[in-house]
């Protein structure tokens, strides 16, 4: 009875020590599984650095300095019609007429003003989204050509802060703390953007 009961109790331990070491074995990981492959690109580099931003930078600013021209003009003869409204008597139908001149001149300038600035950063959110989009496609295409797997924004803070505000928005927006030896693909985007301009 007790070589019975031994053998028992043997078989027992073997089968409790074999699935655990079954159970272990399942839960070890496989030498062979596949590595995941990741690259960086820095965004803001790429719109620093690429032909078509700068491009359209100096467009901008030549419009910009077109319109700011018409302003100033405007602004001098604002000037000059309010130093001639001293010279006429208060009241009379001459003064009233260069009044109304100058009212409706200070409104045209105002509106002009208005209409430059909302114009020029609608035109700068336009170019900022396309370029963005640009960036993203061309980025698709390198990851699809390379076999990446993913692709980070690698965009370095910039200290001091100009302000808390601007600072928290630091802390909140910038993810990828660490990247050494991820693949840079940087000077690849900003390439491949040169080239579709041309």
């Amino acid at each position: 009875m007790k070589t019975k009961t031994a053998i028992v109790l043997s078989c027992l331990i073997g089968v409790v020590v074999w699935s655990g070491g079954y159970e272990f074995s399942r839960a070890q990981p496989s030498a062979k599984q596949p590595s995941v492959k990741i690259a960086v690109v820095n965004v803001r580099e790429v719109f620093r650095r690429c032909k078509r931003n700068a491009q359209y930078r100096q467009e901008a600013m030549a419009e910009y300095r077109q319109a700011m021209t018409e302003i100033e003009k405007l602004s001098k003869e604002i000037e000059a019609e309010e130093a001639g409204l001293k010279a006429l008597k208060p009241g009379s139908a001459d003064h009233l007429k260069q009044y109304r001149e100058v009212l409706h001149k200070k409104a045209d300038l105002e509106a002009k003003q208005k209409y430059l600035q909302q114009q020029r950063a609608l035109k700068d959110q336009r170019q900022t989204e396309q370029l963005y989009q640009d960036v993203l496609r061309i980025t698709g295409e390198i990851a699809q050509n390379k076999e990446l797997d993913m692709v980070f924004d690698k965009q370095e803070p910039e200290f001091p802060a100009s302000s808390g505000d601007e600072l928290m928005l630091t802390l909140s927006t910038h993810k990828l703390l660490y990247s050494g030896g991820c693949l840079d693909i940087t000077d690849e985007v900003v390439s491949r953007l040169d080239e579709a301009g041309k």
